[in-house]
């Protein structure tokens, strides 16, 4: 089992940034992807980046250059940067863990506004 707690999430003003923290405990060691995805009200979650135990990354379309994830393995937390913000982006935010065979965790997510 993999716990992840998310922090970091709060109300900014269009323009600013937030950092999301998603700490990992647990089997961590069999975790080979980690990621962010979003929610917004009444949509469907979507991704927002994952990184790989290697340490490559992907983004989606909307979030490249705006946003970046990155890991320190010593905390075994995973971070996303969001710069630029924009009300579109105000979400439920969620850390994501899959294991190495296929098992997925979940954290229990945390909010971000976006102000205009």
């Amino acid at each position: 089992q993999v716990q992840l707690v998310e922090s970091g999430g709060g109300l900014v003003q269009a323009g600013g940034s937030l950092r999301l923290s998603c700490a990992a405990s647990g089997s961590i060691f069999s975790i080979v992807v980690m990621g962010w995805y979003r929610q917004a009200p009444g949509m469907q979650r979507e991704v927002v980046a994952h990184i790989k135990s290697d340490g490559r990354t992907n983004y989606a379309d909307s979030m490249k250059g705006r946003f970046t994830i990155s890991r320190d393995n010593a905390k075994n937390t995973v971070y996303l940067q969001m710069n630029s913000l924009k009300p579109e982006d105000t979400a439920v935010y969620y850390c994501n863990a899959m294991g190495a065979m296929g098992s997925l965790y979940w954290g229990q997510g945390t909010q971000v506004t976006v102000s205009s």
